[in-house]
């Protein structure tokens, strides 16, 4: 009997050294054991045995991967016959001594390939060593090609208007969700990146980019612009989106409950929300009169924010100081002019180059002594004095949920834009302390969280 035993491993320098290590222990792994053993009669033809041990994480993985082989060697080399004995952990002790003398800790599986040939394939001496080797090498091709096969890892692209930095948190919560679905990045996802920085004009030339990587479908999240962005360049890759205003009035759904296009996702309606928090403003102010409005002009929801709060101070009987800002060197001498003004207090958009750069606002609104009411808690949590709104990191959360429904054949067509269901109201009583204001008893008891 002749027996040769023979490792696959995948490793080596480059890009598959790379690898993380839980999607490198996902892979199967074969180790082949051959043996000739004689048929009866003169000793001119025979039968190779090939024992192919298949180490994976579990023995799906495994089945994959001999129907995978199966298909790859049948088709290369016919006229094999197949037998399949399926076992598990095997060890080094068992009796034909055919597993590699290392540790086996996840299931292993075997299968049988017998390959007969003698004296009728004439010259069978060189027949048997050529055929012996092309065999070989095919077996050991196998659990390759058929991990090609079965490999395919969808791609996410994930389009933001902002940076990641002061993102992180957020696109944590988008990765979370889709954990939860059943992805994990770097596993059996990938997600290609394109942020904005705050350049809005960027956005139609990365949507472009994504839609040439031929991703599985966008991520548009950072307001409208980017959904819009994702809009003009494909009709047909399915599109999830983050957005303020009304999905339908900015034309990206024709419905919330049926969308009814390529794409669905989570609405905010952080618009309708700015009357709110100018009610909040007023209780912690009651003698405010003239309240400033911070606005993006390079986003068209500003029209619609401006509206809502027109309408509000109409009925209040206030005067509305509307303060433009589209980049970071304009904050400041938006401040200094609303001090100029004397304006009592600020209302910040909910527009996402604020969000990005909310550390810079809340300290100049201190360093003016300005007190300002927020959309989302992710500024008074770095020492603004209120905010009223939805969660933005349950948004991506969301969003992360549906991406994995999508990856699992769902249409966004059938998929209804979420809306948020709880607002929370936060105070930092400790800005509060240094702007000099006292926070009534009955703001208190209605807010969600005090920061002391």
């Amino acid at each position: 009997m002749e027996r040769i035993a023979i490792a696959m491993q995948d490793g080596g320098a480059g890009a598959g050294a790379r690898h993380e290590a839980a999607a490198r222990a996902a892979r199967p792994t074969s180790f082949l054991s051959c043996r000739r053993t004689s048929i009866m009669g003169p000793p001119v033809g025979g039968t190779f045995w090939f024992q192919i041990f298949i180490r994976t994480s579990s023995p799906e993985i495994w089945r994959k991967t001999i129907s995978g082989g199966e298909e790859v060697l049948a088709g290369k080399w016919g006229g094999l016959f197949w037998g399949y004995l399926l076992g598990k952990n095997f060890r080094r002790r068992d009796r034909d001594h055919l597993i590699p003398p290392r540790r086996m800790d996840a299931a292993v599986c075997r299968a049988e390939v017998c390959y007969p040939f003698g004296r009728e394939h004439g010259r069978h001496r060189a027949v048997r060593r050529r055929k012996f080797i092309t065999l070989l090498g095919g077996a050991a091709a196998w659990p390759l090609a058929a991990r090609a096969q079965d490999s395919v890892v969808p791609l996410i692209g994930f389009l933001n208007s902002a940076s990641l930095g002061p993102f992180t948190r957020l696109a944590d919560a988008f990765r979370q969700g889709l954990r939860e679905g059943g992805y994990v990045e770097g596993r059996n996802v990938t997600i290609e990146y394109r942020w904005a920085d705050g350049q809005f004009a960027r956005l139609p030339e990365l949507a472009a980019e994504l839609v040439h990587r031929r991703v599985s479908l966008i991520v548009a999240a950072g307001g409208t612009v980017s959904a819009r962005a994702a809009k003009e360049v494909t009709t047909t890759i399915p599109i999830l989106f983050i957005v303020g205003p009304n999905p339908i009035g900015d034309g990206l759904v024709t419905s919330v409950s049926r969308p009814g296009g390529n794409a669905t996702g989570v609405a905010l309606y952080t618009s309708e929300l700015l009357p709110k928090r100018l009610e909040f403003l007023e209780k912690l102010l009651p003698r405010a009169a003239k309240i400033a409005v911070l606005v993006n002009p390079s986003d068209a929801a500003h029209e619609l924010e401006t509206k809502y709060v027109e309408d509000a101070m109409r009925v209040t009987g206030q005067q509305m100081v509307l303060l433009k800002v589209s980049a970071e060197r304009d904050f400041e001498p938006a401040l200094v002019s609303a001090g100029q003004q004397r304006v009592d207090a600020l209302l910040v958009s909910a527009n996402p180059f604020f969000t990005q750069r909310r550390v810079q606002l809340v300290a100049l609104a201190a360093r003016h002594a300005m007190p300002a009411g927020y959309p989302w808690r992710e500024y008074t949590d770095a020492g603004g004095l209120m905010s009223y709104g939805p969660s933005i990191a349950g948004a991506y959360h969301l969003i992360g949920r549906y991406a994995s429904r999508i990856l699992n054949g769902e249409k966004p067509a059938d998929l209804p834009v979420q809306a948020p269901t709880r607002y929370e109201l936060v105070i930092n009583l400790k800005t509060a302390k240094a702007l000099g204001l006292d926070v009534p008893a009955t703001l208190l008891a209605v807010a969600d969280e005090v920061i002391e």
